[in-house]
Formats: structure tokens, sequence, C-alpha cells
């Protein structure tokens, strides 16, 4: 039997898909990963397989990405995918189990440890936070108004190396290869709706105030990962997130941008192992 299984759950009217990493170690904690913007759980691989040595890991497609299914263009706001993961955790009967959200996922990930869930052991949050600095806002709407047709996967996968210059070249061609699905002319897009790069659409989100009294209320142990490079969660926003947090340390991973887990895995890797 793999030890890696891919399942499907309803959900909220909608058909989610999820990996289920099952762990060697008997008795196991639950870890539960969330991916970030135009990301999917199959960005997880190479750390959810090095992490089940102590864990069961689940990594969630979130709404619209990877082999979830797609919802109304007005129903990917991060509240809505707060609502998709209390779903998931109660389906599941997850106790006393850890929580990691990467960007996106970490906001979801934010606001849910905010309403302090019992259930919720220890909290990682990568490289996000309520204030997000503007340059990087900027880099990403031009990124999704770019072109999404691709001739084939190489062509993706060129345009992911000419915009990020960091990962290792085998982490960034696997979660191009996983992102990208057929087209019926040949040629392929994106495996997540395109609705998601539609910034006209009006998405019910929290505010910025919203987001630090949910920092403020975060009850479980919590680590901040930050990007070195980072140009999403700046170090003033960072250090005020460790201040007005009840229990969080900060770790910074060297030559990283952004995209922590994809940037420096091993340096991901290490810093997630020692708090958990």
């Amino acid at each position: 039997m793999p030890k890696t299984t891919d399942k499907l759950i309803e959900m909220n009217g909608l058909r989610f898909h999820y990996r289920d990493w099952r762990s060697t170690k008997p008795d196991a904690e639950d870890l539960v990963l969330l991916h970030g913007y135009t990301g999917h759980a199959r960005s997880w691989d190479w750390f959810a397989e090095r992490m089940s040595d102590s864990y069961r890991v689940l990594a969630l497609d979130q709404r619209g990405h990877g082999e979830t299914q797609w919802a109304q263009p007005s129903e990917y706001g991060s509240l809505k995918m707060v609502e998709d993961l209390k779903t998931f955790v109660a389906a599941h009967g997850l106790e006393s189990f850890n929580l990691l959200g990467l960007s996106m996922g970490g906001i979801v990930s934010i606001h849910y440890a905010g309403s302090c869930p019992a259930e919720l052991k220890k909290l990682v949050i990568v490289d996000i936070g309520p204030k997000i600095s503007t340059s990087g806002t900027s880099r990403i709407q031009t990124s999704v108004q770019q072109s999404d047709v691709f001739e084939n996967v190489d062509e993706a996968y060129e345009r992911s190396r000419a915009a990020n210059t960091v990962p290792p070249d085998e982490h960034l061609r696997h979660r191009v290869e996983n992102n990208m699905m057929m087209l019926a002319d040949g040629r392929y897009t994106y495996r997540y709706d395109r609705a998601l790069r539609d910034t006209s659409v009006d998405r019910p989100r929290p505010s910025e105030e919203e987001g630090w009294q949910a920092v403020q209320n975060i009850l479980a142990p919590t680590l901040l990962v930050r990007g070195e490079l980072s140009d999403i969660l700046s170090v003033d926003v960072a250090n005020r997130m460790v201040r007005e947090m009840h229990d969080c340390r900060l770790e910074t991973v060297a030559g990283s941008g952004h995209s922590v887990p994809l940037d420096k895995p091993e340096g991901f890797l290490a810093a997630v192992q020692s708090f958990l």
C-alpha cells in the first residue's frame, strides 16, 4: 500500500481534493498544510514526505485550486476558506492537531487560529501577516495578468524560472508540472480557476484591523517563518506579530523570497521541524 493517498471529500457544496500522508509513527499527531494563492496540495510533496516520519500529514487543495472543484467567482474570499478548514477539521475529527499555512493559506490559518479552536495544538504561519507590502502586491498582480496558456509544460516552467531564479530546479519543476492541465486544443493552462486571476471581482475578505485582532486572539504556540528577501511580509510587520501574539517566535530563512518552502526547502524544513 502506498504511504500517500489522494482523497476526495464533499464540503460546503464543493468537492475537495487532498493528500493523506500516513505516518510511520504509531499514534502520530496530525499536521494540516494549506498552500498559497494559485498553489496546490502537490507543492507540499517533498516537505510532507519528510514530515510523515513523525506526523500524519493532510495537504488540502483549497477551493478553486489544484484538483478541488471551482466555486462561484465571488466565493473565493479567505473567510470562505476558513469555513472550509473548519469543516475539514470536523469531518476528520482532528484533535490536538498542528496547522501550517503559506501566504493565502497563512491568512486562512491566522483567522482560523484567531477563533481560538481548542483542537489546535501548534501553528506555523509562512510569510504573511495582516498587512502586506505594496511591492509584493504589485508583483503578484502583474504576474497574474500575464498569458496563462502555454504550448507545453516546458514553456510554463521557463516562465516560472524567469520569475524566480532561487528555487532548486527539481522543486520548481515539480510545482509547475503539477499545476498544469491540458486544454482541448492540446495546449496547457494552470490548474486553478481563472476567476482567481480577476482582480475586479469583489470577494469579502477581512480588513487589516480584523487581521490584527485575529493575531492578538491566537493562543496556540506559533512559529512565524519569513523569507529573508520577502516582498510580502516586512520585518516591521513580522516583529509586530511577535509582540502582539501570546506565544510566537520568528524564524528568518536566509536567501529566500516569499515562497519559502519552494525557494529554500531544506532551510524551511529545519525551521519547522525544530518548532514542531
